[in-house]
């Protein structure tokens, strides 16, 4: 898939891996980090940015802004997309940017997509080639819109099997990447196949893929099927132009297959993302905090899931739960449906939907010697706050009966 959608971008008929090719991006992606861009950019001697139709800015990292340097840079941020007339902005109300894209229409199987931020790969859930670089490569795209790159090669992740009863797109998730490593798929593409993956809704896909870059991944992708022209279809996108897909006997670096029908709930223990055990393990630790959101475990399904367990029940009185949405679209959802409400009821704090827990930016941070289970998808040493504190990543499953009991616990028991 990867080379086939480089090769399109390159304007050759092939493109193989290990090849450098200069490719054309079909969609630019930058968030709050679009000031610093800005700045770099002005020093490039260009008129203008090179299109922007295909560009889209959001503020969801830091919004709202809680201090004044944010907030300038948010300023920085909304004055440089006037000038440039780039149309498809989307200020704090919003989201988060791997959220609102897809929701918004954006993202189309094929297309290749740069973003600066890592988790860029969240993308390939609709069969697209993305991933994240850095600030002063992504002010060279918007004065050009094409960046070289070496051809990755390809891993094949084929997921088979019924999950059990408590088990989720995210605990297959966490098992892949116990298996493959931190750096297992380092610098590649990875595609996912199989039974499992084929039953899978779009918003599990985006679960899947957005972890990718958490095993090294550039990145991660599922083939377009059915059901990803129905996600498209429901946002007005019924012509797609280009779907690339893996040529039968295609030759892989290398090939994994995993049997999921006995999988356990899983959870990835401090400080590495690929540190994980089953949840049985660790059942019993305290937590001071619970988490449910992120670009990763947001979305309004993952928030009825919690809200299942959770209606009816209490959250413990020594944690405290904080829910953030991915998306403006996606809380409204649960708004309408009772979903939000049943949070709520059961002591959940709602913050605007954004990255600031996630990150430790605002709206959750964690203390020094406190331990928090989140739905989120990185558990480095000071990612949401303290570097003295502790996280544990979980299905929002797992978040909410760890809220309820006050400890990591197995979310089988409620569900």
């Amino acid at each position: 898939m990867s080379e086939k959608i480089l090769a399109r971008a390159a304007g050759r008929e092939r493109a193989q891996a290990g090849e450098v090719v200069t490719a054309k991006v079909d969609l630019v992606m930058s968030h709050d980090n679009a000031a610093l861009i800005g700045t770099l950019f002005r020093g490039i001697p260009v008129r203008g940015v090179f299109d922007s139709g295909r560009m889209v800015v959001t503020l969801d990292h830091r919004s709202p802004a809680p201090d004044i340097e944010t907030a300038t840079k948010a300023k920085l941020v909304r004055e440089f997309v006037k000038e440039q007339g780039i149309r498809d902005f989307y200020d704090m109300k919003e989201g988060i940017c791997h959220q609102v894209l897809p929701e918004k229409g954006h993202v189309l199987p094929g297309m290749h997509i740069v973003g600066t931020d890592s988790h860029t790969c969240t993308y390939g859930a609709l069969g697209a080639y993305s991933y994240g670089v850095g600030a002063t490569e992504m002010a060279a795209v918007w004065a050009s819109g094409e960046l070289w790159l070496r051809v990755p090669e390809t891993m094949r992740i084929a997921v088979e099997g019924t999950l059990p009863r408590g088990v989720y797109a995210k605990d297959v998730t966490l098992e892949v990447i116990r298996d493959v490593g931190a750096d297992g798929a380092d610098y590649g593409a990875v595609e996912y196949y199989g039974s499992t993956i084929e039953g899978f809704s779009v918003p599990e896909r985006q679960t899947l893929c957005n972890m990718g870059i958490e095993m090294g991944a550039q990145a991660a992708m599922v083939p377009p099927d059915a059901t990803t022209r129905d996600y498209l279809a429901a946002r007005g996108k019924a012509d797609l132009p280009f779907l690339a897909t893996a040529d039968p006997g295609a030759r892989y670096r290398d090939e994994r297959r995993f049997d999921v029908s006995r999988l356990e709930p899983r959870v990835a223990c401090p400080h590495a993302v690929d540190n994980v055990h089953p949840v049985t393990s660790v059942v019993g630790k305290t937590v001071d905090q619970a988490f449910l959101g992120s670009c990763t475990n947001g979305r309004v399904e993952d928030l009825r899931e919690a809200a299942r367990i959770l209606r009816g029940r209490k959250v413990h009185p020594d944690v405290r739960l904080i829910v953030t949405p991915a998306s403006k679209t996606q809380m409204i959802e649960a708004m309408n449906d009772g979903t939000m409400q049943a949070l709520m009821e059961a002591g959940a704090v709602v913050g605007t939907p954004g990255c600031g827990p996630c990150m430790g930016a605002a709206g959750g941070i964690l203390a020094p010697g406190e331990r928090c289970i989140s739905s989120s998808n990185r558990n480095f040493k000071g990612r949401m706050g303290s570097s003295q504190a502790e996280v544990y990543l979980g299905s929002p499953a797992t978040v909410a009966a760890s809220a309820i009991e006050g400890v990591i616990a197995d979310p089988r028991k409620y569900v």
